[in-house]
């Protein structure tokens, strides 16, 4: 049972990375052609919305009143960890290469370590403050911070970070199993209010909401902007959100995580395949390093939190005050009672 778990869990988490990492190439060939980054996004999350409350409804119709129970996580997972990430990291590929700027997002478990450290006054592991330092080594290189850099815009770059921090929201969101809330229900909901929020900041005029019906290019070829949207809206909103919210909760979130990491990959493929984007030798090089550092934070972090619950699942026989009370056929326990570790 618990291998067949594990299986399902891996089969969609890389399913839900390669999905996601769509999303940045075919965002941009909309961008290229006049879109504006919100317009896309809004458009995604609008579309995924509908897709996702049609399919949620038929799999369960009380999704609604679960949603509802739960209303305050998921409006913030749909304001920050489905809305303020896209809109950053759309923002931010209208900047930057998308192998850059997915690398910069994903400094987001960093973020998410350094959060639990601030909050809990526990200090990480050192294998988790190592990668916490390969991580922002390889974000400089990624960055060519030890070159040119007058290719990188700044611009860009805060965009990218601000997607990280809203990626950290995401991992820590979606971790947290509550009474009720599936993760397709979270998923719908998360992309109603985010698209929401999107289109009722343009109609204010907050986000400038652009859009264009001219084709697209990808992969050289001019591709409807229907076509476009579809892939962004079903493929890369909906489908990808609900798989990486199932894959969280049944797996670590740690092993989450890391398996979530294979999008950077998955991204850059696209990239190179569908807008011609190449990585530069050296930025591949720091990808390495960045990637490399977030997987040894996040092994480190789990190391300390299995030890934790190893010694918090110790027998309390181990406290005098806690024994268990004997019965009347119970033997006197004559082997010395083993040390409580603090």
């Amino acid at each position: 049972m618990g291998d067949n778990r594990m299986r399902v869990g891996l089969s969609l988490a890389v399913f839900s990375a390669l999905c996601f990492g769509l999303s940045g190439p075919f965002a941009k060939s909309l961008i290229a052609t006049g879109w504006t980054p919100a317009a896309a996004v809004g458009i995604r999350l609008g579309i995924g919305a509908l897709i996702a409350v049609v399919l949620v409804t038929i799999i369960d119709r009380t999704w609604v009143r679960s949603a509802w129970r739960h209303r305050g996580v998921v409006l913030a997972y749909g304001l920050i960890a489905v809305a303020g990430a896209q809109l950053c990291y759309f923002n931010a590929v209208s900047y930057l290469p998308v192998g850059v700027a997915l690398l910069l997002e994903y400094l987001g478990p960093i973020l998410v370590i350094g959060w639990v450290w601030l909050t809990t006054r526990n200090r990480p592991a050192a294998a988790t403050l190592l990668g916490g330092v390969l991580a922002v080594l390889g974000a400089l290189i990624v960055l060519d911070v030890f070159g040119d850099i007058s290719s990188i815009h700044p611009v860009g770059v805060l965009w990218a970070l601000g997607a990280a921090v809203c990626l950290a929201f995401y991992f820590i969101a979606a971790g947290q199993e509550r009474e009720g809330l599936g993760p397709w229900a979270l998923t719908a909901g998360g992309l109603v209010v985010g698209g929401a929020a999107i289109f009722a900041l343009g109609a204010v005029g907050v986000l400038q909401l652009r859009f264009a019906t001219a084709d697209v290019t990808i992969a050289g070829t001019q591709v409807s902007v229907v076509v476009a949207v579809g892939v962004l809206a079903i493929i890369t909103a909906a489908i990808s959100y609900g798989t990486g919210i199932a894959a969280v909760r049944k797996l670590q979130p740690t092993l989450a995580s890391l398996i979530a990491l294979t999008e950077v990959i998955f991204a850059v493929l696209a990239a190179w395949l569908l807008l011609g984007e190449a990585l530069t030798p050296v930025r591949m090089i720091g990808g390495l390093v960045l990637l490399a550092g977030v997987a040894l934070a996040r092994v480190g972090e789990s190391r300390v939190a299995e030890r934790t619950a190893a010694v918090a699942a110790r027998p309390e026989a181990a406290l005098p005050s806690a024994r268990p009370e004997r019965t009347v056929d119970d033997k006197p326990d004559t082997k010395p009672q083993p040390a409580l570790i603090v």
